[in-house]
């Protein structure tokens, strides 16, 4: 090689080292993006669904547009019942008042919980926003209801926690002239796109540098309509967060379950098995609803061990839970909501080795014994049991292989002592403690180390 072309080349291969990998705006490139490692290690999230539907809190967060599409008759009397003729959507806006709102009460509350990471609403499809965006004069909390910078007060108080924070932006917008004008089009035009949606978008990430992008509302068009490639592009190259931030998957109709970082598909996303890709479990504590409802029944609520149940199955599997909860208008936490979180943490505090930083096993669900979940890290395979046994003995198929050797020791998290275990006809059978000296509650996990 002549000296030249050898300079130039090592110039070249520099200028990458120094620069890193330039992502072109197109999915064959974008998906060859490595997720950022962090990401899959943190396992739980805290999921945050607020605004203006938190005011009439009744029926879910779609409220305004089952309303206005007389979808619903039960939202429909209710408004009948209780507010004037000419009573708008935009006339709750004045009674977000969140004057209750401590920021680092939150961040706490999720600290305890055990998560890792929050991802709060910037805007859902009501289009009002949560911070000061120049981009919705007058429809955001600087201008109306709290007159706070409610994105940057909790982003902030996250942070000091440490925690990651992550914000959920919804790129279409029900009733807003401009998007409908597009839709009308068939979304030929992008002038929504291109005056609001990449302009606030930029503005989220430029100002407070969420390590998580949680896009939604994208199905009613392409992702040509809405540049997500463009977007995606400016955010790995250029953006102050390009090396850490992680986006899901929606980001135009097509895109889910494909592209992104990491994939959830759907709502309550929980495959049950192991996907090609990262995933999430976006799923929420109050079955019926992602917002604050004022006329929940406790039946409504996810109890602790379901919780506990939809936690092993998800992070065994290989996915992360995000756990939504919708505070109220006022700015407070439902004490349901904190009593779940409180409950999760306090498991999590004797359990939480067969969850964080954990990895698939070769086996998830256990072949013989159906509330047994597996999950393998520390040099030890973990078996999450969702059911204590009535004579106190785990059967356990799956995990057979590990028991060849008489040195494999099981022991109980929480609890001294490794456990008694035998062998049976293709079966292992632990011996548990009396359940009274069990230090968990709702599901225990045993440790399994061989000698190997």
């Amino acid at each position: 090689m002549k000296t030249g072309v050898f300079f130039a080349t090592l110039w070249l291969f520099w200028l990458h080292l120094a620069w890193g990998t330039k992502y072109e705006p197109n999915w064959k490139s974008l998906d060859k993006r490595p997720l950022p490692d962090w990401f899959d290690k943190a396992k739980i999230g805290i999921f945050l669904h607020w605004g203006v539907f938190s005011v009439p809190s009744f029926g879910s967060e779609w409220f305004w547009s089952e309303w206005q599409s007389n979808s619903s008759a039960r939202i429909n009397s209710y408004m009948k019942a209780n507010y004037p003729p000419n009573f708008t959507y935009q006339d709750f806006a004045k009674d977000f008042s969140a004057e209750f709102f401590n920021s680092s009460q939150w961040a706490d509350l999720f600290k305890r919980a055990g998560a890792n990471y929050v991802v709060l609403t910037s805007k859902h499809h009501e289009g009002f926003t949560l911070w000061p965006s120049e981009y919705s004069f007058s429809w955001n909390a600087k201008d109306i209801g709290p007159h706070r910078d409610l994105l940057g007060d909790l982003g902030n108080a996250v942070k000091r926690a440490g925690l990651k924070f992550g914000v959920y932006h919804s790129l279409f917008e029900w009733f807003n002239p401009i998007y409908l004008a597009d839709k009308r089009r068939n979304f030929t035009t992008q002038k929504f796109v291109d005056n609001k949606v990449l302009l606030e978008m930029k503005e989220l990430v430029s100002n407070y540098k969420p390590w998580v992008i949680w896009s939604d509302g994208d199905w009613e068009a392409d992702d040509t309509y809405w540049r997500s490639t463009d977007f995606l592009a400016w955010l790995y190259n250029e953006s102050p967060v390009k090396d850490q931030v992680v986006v899901n998957d929606r980001w135009g109709r097509g895109t889910t379950c494909i592209h992104g970082d990491f994939i959830n598909c759907h709502d309550r996303y929980n495959p049950g098995k192991l996907q090609r890709k990262k995933w999430e479990n976006a799923m929420t504590l109050d079955r019926e609803s992602w917002g604050f409802r004022r006329n929940a029944d406790l039946s409504d609520y996810l109890t602790p061990h379901q919780l506990l149940s939809v936690l092993a199955q998800t992070i065994s599997c290989g996915g992360n839970l995000l756990i939504n909860l919708g505070p109220t208008k006022e700015g407070t936490i439902a004490p349901i909501f904190q009593d779940r979180l409180t409950q999760l943490g306090a498991w999590l505090r004797i359990n939480g080795e067969a969850i964080y930083n954990s990895r698939p096993w070769i086996v998830q669900n256990d072949t013989v014994n159906p509330q047994v979940w597996y999950t393998s890290g520390n040099n030890a395979v973990y078996a999450i049991d969702l059911e204590w046994p009535l004579d106190n003995k785990v059967i356990l198929g799956g995990a057979v292989s590990l028991f060849k050797s008489p040195d494999t020791a099981v022991s109980l998290l929480g609890n001294l002592g490794k456990l008694k275990w035998v062998m049976n006809s293709r079966r292992v059978e632990v011996h548990l403690p009396d359940k009274a000296t069990a230090k968990s509650e709702g599901a225990w996990v045993l440790k399994i180390a061989t000698s190997n």
